[in-house]
């Protein structure tokens, strides 16, 4: 049986992939065919060693096939193809544009908006919160996603009752700060990991267009992570229809049992989790690479690197370094935090939370990683 083994189906493949020119990017396809077989790979022979073929193939295109074809269906085999014919198939995809780049996300916000609703300040930027990140951006040129819940767990408060003084200020800052949706609430846990799409979709709905309504349409973007990025296959084309082109999470392993990215221990029910419940397979590949392409529904998973409040500042480095050495994880730098963490109201409130998510933008912006939306163009660049 002919298999490639090198790019996987649905690969993201950048300049660190291989040579990139004018004409395009060429890569060495490698896999395993049985041994004297002549194969082809995209009409070009490739090299064998044993059961091993590799080829070079330049990509060309956005989106592009490769067919490795072996036995009977060449040309020119010289002894006929003893072992029969066959063929494998995939499809990547060519990052043609691609550059070093970060995205930062805040998940689990509504306190800011609720202080917001009680204070009634001037500018939005009295709020300490948003006056940190606004400091943040004016010192590195970052930007932020602030990933929304509808409504406080206690129901003290929802997007509804806000209102839309503050629209003008928040257009104005859309460069750099914009809103999305994350779920309805904080609790309970993992909201849409077993519900119906359209449990999904009506809470998105109902953030968006609250969104819109307060601080105008240019503030608004598609999320890249809904709240413990757990969904129903069947979800992902509702999310699509609606912008999202780009969903980040951990493709955590787990094995009898462990800790979620977010510090709650959970029973282990699937070999990896907070990924959205792909499979296995592609869950292992995202969890030692950037990013991977889901044909099927349009959308690129890509992997969150650090969780701010989770790491002290003395530790950033250690995390973020080794990604950056690696080939197949340092184009992008994929960073999140969550809000609370700010407040010194809440009870885990962490005093350093500035400092955390301060020196992982430091990190990013002294080795030369420009800040990106990522549900902007593909992985927040423009493709050209």
């Amino acid at each position: 049986m002919i298999r490639i083994h090198w790019p996987v189906h649905g690969a993201v493949l950048n300049r660190r992939h291989g040579e990139q020119s004018a004409e395009g990017l060429a890569i060495a396809v490698r896999g395993t065919a049985p041994p004297l077989e002549d194969v082809r790979v995209n009409g070009c022979r490739a090299l064998r060693r044993g059961e091993e073929f590799e080829a070079r193939v330049v990509l060309r295109e956005f989106e592009q096939e490769i067919a490795a074809v072996c036995g009977g269906k060449n040309e020119g085999c010289s002894h006929g193809g003893i072992y029969g014919t066959g063929e494998h198939r995939v499809r990547v995809v060519w990052d043609r544009a691609s550059r070093p780049r970060y995205a930062f996300q805040i998940d689990d916000n509504i306190f800011f908006l609720r202080h917001i609703f009680q204070r009634r300040p001037a500018s939005i930027f009295e709020v300490s919160y948003l006056g940190m990140l606004r400091e943040l951006h004016r010192r590195y040129g970052a930007c932020f996603v602030l990933n929304l819940f509808f409504a406080t767990s206690e129901d003290d408060f929802d997007l509804s009752r806000l209102n839309a003084d503050h629209r003008g200020e928040w257009q104005d800052n859309a460069s750099w700060l914009r809103l999305s949706f994350h779920a309805r609430s904080e609790f309970p846990h993992r909201p849409y990991q077993y519900a119906a799409p359209e449990v999904l979709t009506a809470d998105f709905d109902r953030v968006a267009t609250e969104i819109q309504r307060f601080a105008g349409v240019a503030t608004w973007i598609p999320p890249s992570i809904i709240h413990w990025a757990m969904l129903l296959p069947a979800a992902l084309p509702t999310l699509t229809r609606r912008g999202v082109k780009s969903l980040s999470g951990f493709f955590v392993p787990l094995h009898g049992g462990g800790y979620s990215a977010e510090g709650h221990q959970e029973g282990a029910s699937a070999p990896f989790d907070i990924n959205y419940q792909l499979d296995a397979t592609r869950s292992e590949y995202l969890s030692r690479h950037d990013a991977m392409m889901d044909f099927a529904s349009g959308i690129t998973f890509t992997r969150c690197d650090i969780v701010c409040n989770n790491t002290p500042p003395q530790q950033v480095a250690s995390i973020l370094a080794p990604l950056a050495d690696d080939p197949n994880q340092a184009e992008i730098m994929d960073l999140l935090t969550h809000e609370q963490y700010s407040w010194e109201f809440y009870p885990n409130h962490i005093s350093d939370h500035r400092s955390r998510i301060e020196t992982a933008i430091r990190f990013c912006s002294e080795r030369g990683y420009e800040p990106v939306f990522m549900n902007e163009g593909f992985l927040g660049l423009t493709q050209g």
